[in-house]
């Protein structure tokens, strides 16, 4: 029995392929007519890529690399195109009509317009822009601003988290007149605070504002103390509604993760969470920190009271405008909605993705997106470790730039870039080799510390270096989840 050429099987296995895409394409039209004009190429070649990803091809790539040919790795932002290329060079040849308008010189120029208006002019175009979190004290201090621009800063991040609108605006004009003094240019990022998830001691403890627990402990989640026995340690989660939508079994995380624990009963106003795990020395649950619920589907609403009365603000003054707690598309529509009625100037919206439903629903939401002529996506990796462990970081970080590569959206990279540096003035290992993966992002944040104007030298010389190399990367193309999830639900 004579067995199929690899150039045979490579024919067919692209063919099924391609007409894979095409159909995904035309099942979608609805939902691809309805974004932005400027983003149709993008949006469908988002529904390409996903295509591919539902699939193992990873006996293909070899086959294509081994015959010395594209293997459609790195072709994530033109990946039918690359297809056809591949086509051509085994013989197929394409009507006109057909070949595809989505080609890599054109993603290329397109990517980089849409980070140039994101995030400015860069003296270099292939190393990432650099975002800087402004601190309180930087109101009171115009020579640091000065020296933050002369150093490269190309972003200035506001945290709307903190201060106010008097602290804010002082923060605005130092900048705005260190820009016209040194004649560098900086876009203004203002974060919205979104709704925060915190700790409040109610019953043991409630004096001193903290209260010690170990592995195999019972504590509570309530909003009130009436029924508990004083010894008993009941924690308030600070926002409404959070307790009606735990489960047995769901996953309870407090202080960025060094406490773990399991919801084992939930009533109506009350639930009882197992301490499982404790990482820190001290062995502590205090006052005003972070509870991470990945497992629950919470209803909260990304937009709190305080968030609507800042919105005016922020359209007046910044530039870019920072989303978190998004989880689903209509979140999306939420705030641009909200921003369309609040004033005629419109910042460009910057969707954090940090939790695990953002991530299942990432397609979505950047088609969601779509519908205004330009956005960015942040990895904001603090809170998404928590959420969906720290040992899947590293995986799902490539997955979101692979997916908004494919979608021509441009990323930020953000949390711990250089965090040790920062703050004690020297980097670890392990922070260097994170600082290049960065690369691949279009912006990079840096959060506050002591040693900002070291930690930006320390990644320009970083983020230079790994540029040259960044398009030599070769991955191999197992299934994605994100792209089964999301060709399913129609």
């Amino acid at each position: 029995m004579t067995s199929v050429s690899p150039i045979l099987r490579i024919k067919q296995a692209l063919k099924v392929i391609e007409a894979s895409m095409n159909n995904e394409v035309t099942k979608r039209c609805t939902m691809l007519n309805s974004v932005h004009p400027t983003q149709i190429f993008a949006a469908k070649n988002l529904v390409h890529y996903l295509t591919l990803r539902n699939q193992d091809i990873r006996d293909l790539q070899n086959e294509l690399h081994g015959l010395g040919l594209s293997s459609l790795a790195s072709a994530e932002s033109h990946i039918r195109s690359q297809l056809q290329a591949i086509n051509n060079r085994i013989g197929k040849k394409y009507k006109p009509e057909d070949i595809e308008k989505c080609t890599f010189e054109w993603c290329q120029t397109n990517h980089i317009e849409k980070a140039k208006r994101l995030f400015g002019q860069k003296e270099n175009e292939y190393v990432p822009a650099i975002m800087v979190t402004f601190d309180t004290s930087f109101a009171n201090n115009y020579a640091l601003i000065k020296s933050l621009l002369l150093n490269g800063m190309n972003v200035a991040r506001i945290n709307c988290a903190h201060d106010d609108e008097a602290v804010w605006s002082a923060m605005i004009s130092k900048l705005k007149k260190a820009c016209f003094q040194t004649g560098k240019s900086c876009k203004i990022y203002m974060d919205l605070a979104g709704p925060k998830i915190r700790t409040d001691i109610i019953n043991k403890g409630i004096d001193k504002g903290r209260v010690k627990v170990k592995e195999g402990q019972l504590i509570w989640l309530a909003y009130d103390a009436d029924g508990f026995d004083k010894k008993e340690i009941v924690i308030s989660p600070t926002e409404a509604d959070i307790i009606s939508s735990l489960k047995k079994g769901d996953r309870v995380y407090i202080d960025d993760g060094m406490i773990r624990g399991v919801i084992e009963k939930v009533k109506k106003d009350r639930a009882t969470v197992r301490i499982t795990r404790i990482s820190s020395e001290k062995k502590l649950i205090k006052n005003e920190k972070g509870i991470n619920f990945p497992d629950s589907e919470l209803n909260i609403s990304p937009l709190t009271t305080y968030d609507i009365a800042c919105l005016p603000f922020i359209c007046e003054n910044a530039d870019l405008v920072g989303y978190s707690f998004v989880r689903l598309p209509a979140d999306v529509s939420l705030l641009r909605n909200l921003i369309a009625e609040t004033n005629e100037k419109h910042p460009d919206i910057i969707i954090k993705i940090e939790t695990p439903e953002s991530v299942r629903h990432l397609p979505e939401i950047l088609l969601e997106g779509m519908k205004q002529e330009i956005f960015g996506i942040m990895i904001a990796r603090g809170d998404l470790a928590v959420e969906i462990g720290f040992e899947r970081m590293g995986e799902i970080q490539e997955e979101i730039l692979w997916i908004c590569e494919a979608a021509h959206v441009p990323v930020i990279w953000a949390t711990q870039v250089l965090e040790n540096l920062n703050k004690s003035g020297l980097a670890t290992r392990s922070e260097i080799t994170d600082a290049g993966h960065a690369a691949q992002a279009e912006c990079i944040m840096i959060n506050k510390g002591s040693h900002t104007i070291e930690v930006m030298e320390t990644l320009r010389d970083i983020l230079s270096r790994a540029s040259e190399h960044r398009s030599k990367k070769r991955f191999t193309f197992r299934s994605l989840n994100i792209a089964k999830i999301f060709l399913e639900k129609l």
